[in-house]
């Protein structure tokens, strides 16, 4: 599909700072986006060449600057990206503690199209509160993108700004945009 809207969802992970890249994807394919964040994900973005790319604000709050709707705008299609350890598990459980993880509770409530990339060490993703995050999004139909047969693993603990360079930006918008 072409010319649908994005919902990105950016949490305290490296990856973060990298988040015009999937902008920049889903625009070349004629999707409009707007960007959300974790509160912790706000040490991770610079907002203005965001904004600048998207022409909607970085939400992170409830509060709303003058004149920005406070609802949802129609969304096609919703990645979580880099979405962390604290995050995953929120969100299966469906907890909704600040702007970023109720948004992702209602889409996901909507039935949105919502995939997951995890940026996580593998002794995070060895836990099993993780696992058991990851196999109850997967059962309630969000794509996680995750294992060998989405080429994504968890990186050995202390390796993270290495991986980062490898984030599947554009994997995780065809995974999105194939489902809409």
């Amino acid at each position: 599909m072409t010319g649908g809207h994005l919902q990105i969802v950016v949490c305290g992970a490296g990856p973060a700072a990298d988040v015009a890249q999937l902008v920049k994807v889903a625009k070349r394919r004629s999707w409009t986006a707007a960007v959300t964040a974790t509160p912790s994900a706000m040490d991770f973005i610079d907002p203005q060449p965001i904004e600048s790319l998207t022409g909607h604000p970085v939400r992170s709050t409830y509060q709303s600057s003058p004149g920005t709707r406070r609802s949802l705008p129609g969304t096609n299609a919703l990645v979580i990206a880099p979405a962390t350890y604290n995050s995953i598990n929120k969100i299966a459980l469906g907890l909704a503690d600040n702007y970023a993880m109720t948004s992702v509770a209602e889409l996901i409530g909507r039935q949105v199209p919502t995939v997951i990339v995890p940026f996580v060490n593998a002794a995070l993703a060895a836990r099993a509160p993780f696992r058991h995050a990851v196999a109850n999004l997967r059962d309630e139909g969000v794509r996680v993108l995750l294992g060998p047969e989405d080429q994504w693993e968890p990186h050995p603990p202390g390796s993270g700004n290495e991986r980062q360079k490898a984030f599947p930006w554009t994997v995780a918008f065809e995974t999105a945009a194939q489902f809409v």
